[in-house]
């Protein structure tokens, strides 16, 4: 049995712990900011890029911040963290699906089978709309700008920016085969803490007609991105998209045949390479000057007929092999080649890229065409219009010999 004297030490003592606690719970809650009140500073250099600095706003005024800002809030770009393990695509239906598409199966397996553990989600186009809403609820101008687009390669397209700027991860399309595990796309010599964007070029055309079937003289391609949650390059893709398609649709020029940019240049390879090269030459982000290497702006000649992968700051950039192997031009190897990472099929989607305004003279005329892959939009450009056909089809050049754009004109 416990006696009085005892009774009365224990309670002194549960006392004096109680207020010992109390003064310090009091002490740093003086101390210590509020959520609200931090944001995450741009780092000013890429040795400050590996530290997260935060400063001070007031959360009141965050909502008259530009959407960039507010992306960074809520976003945050921390260099050395992991890559997620997810890896998402998109379709019109759920693997589950019986409509899902018996030749797509290999294509969709293949990537489970090469990262297992991973969690792996393919999003319906139905079912992008709601995962926006849920990730970017405090962003109604993205919400609005997605559910305004007329064509769902265009949603497609800006997807995979959003999913990846707020999850991270590795974005690919649903015909692409996973021919090596994403570990073996970073070399071991390169330490993963240091890099945020793993990218592939999709172009390097050689050729002195280049501006007749590609955008930019260097492409880097977008069916398969692998990036860290919140990376610059995905925060300003995302703004630029907005803002370009709200500009639009304010002209009454968001509608299929309307838009005064083609699939390419809005939402395509073309301003995802643009915004890479932004990044790459942002004194924010990178001393060009300080580096031996870099004497001269970043441009597409840094990058012309690499064979390994190539490191600029935070962003590793594989050669054409690793994501385009097989295409039999611009250098690239066999997809049985040590650097060939992914392979893109271009069976899908090819319905709302390649626009023509007679699908059934083109189909006619150009057997190799399929008549499904057409679609007519009116008043659109023949010559940017073909070029987005050959983003789908790059190998058609070869079929088209002797062919000119003349020839194109007349439908």
């Amino acid at each position: 049995m416990i006696s009085f004297r005892r009774c009365v030490i224990l309670a002194v003592s549960l006392l004096s712990f109680t207020f010992i606690l109390h003064l310090s719970t009091g002490s740093n809650a003086h101390q210590q900011p509020k959520p609200s009140d931090l944001l995450e500073k741009e780092p000013s250099g890429l040795d400050k890029s590996r530290e997260r600095q935060l400063f001070q706003i007031p959360l009141e005024d965050l909502a008259q911040k530009p959407l960039r800002e507010r992306l960074r809030y809520q976003f945050p770009y921390d260099l050395q963290s992991k890559f997620p393990a997810y890896i998402w695509q998109t379709w019109k239906y759920a693997p589950s699906s019986g409509h899902f598409g018996e030749e797509l199966r290999p294509f969709e397996a293949s990537w489970t089978e090469a990262h297992p553990g991973f969690v792996h989600q393919v999003v319906t186009d139905a079912g992008m709309i709601y995962v926006i809403k849920y990730l970017y609820a405090a962003f109604p101008e993205i919400i609005e700008a997605f559910e305004s687009m007329p064509l769902p390669v265009l949603k497609a397209d800006f997807f995979r920016y959003l999913i990846l700027l707020a999850r991270g991860g590795i974005y690919t399309d649903i015909d692409t085969w996973a021919l090596k595990s994403a570990i073996e796309w970073v070399p071991k010599s390169v330490d993963r803490s240091s890099i945020g964007l793993v990218i592939g070029i999709e172009a390097d055309p050689d050729r002195e007609d280049w501006q007749d079937w590609y955008s930019r003289r260097i492409q880097f391609c977008q069916w398969t991105i692998q990036s860290k949650p919140g990376h610059p390059i995905l925060r300003d893709v995302v703004a630029n998209i907005t803002e370009e398609a709200l500009r639009m649709k304010s002209h009454g020029r968001l509608k299929k045949a309307k838009m005064d940019k083609t699939i390419v240049e809005f939402t395509g390879p073309a301003v995802w390479t643009d915004a890479v090269f932004r990044y790459l030459n942002n004194p924010a982000y990178f001393d060009v000057g300080n580096d031996i290497h870099l004497t001269r702006e970043i441009d597409y000649r840094y990058f012309v007929g690499i064979v390994a992968q190539k490191v600029v700051g935070d962003v590793i950039v594989l050669p054409i092999t690793s994501f385009s192997p097989g295409v039999q031009q611009m250098g690239a190897q066999e997809p049985e080649h040590p650097m060939a990472f992914v392979k893109h099929e271009f069976q899908v989607r090819a319905s709302e890229e390649f626009i023509f305004r007679d699908s059934d003279r083109l189909s006619e005329r150009y057997p190799l065409i399929p008549s499904s892959f057409c679609i007519d939009l009116s008043g659109e450009s023949m010559l940017s219009t073909f070029r987005e056909f050959y983003f789908v089809f790059p190998f058609f050049p070869a079929q088209r010999k002797g062919k000119n754009w003349s020839t194109f004109k007349e439908f």
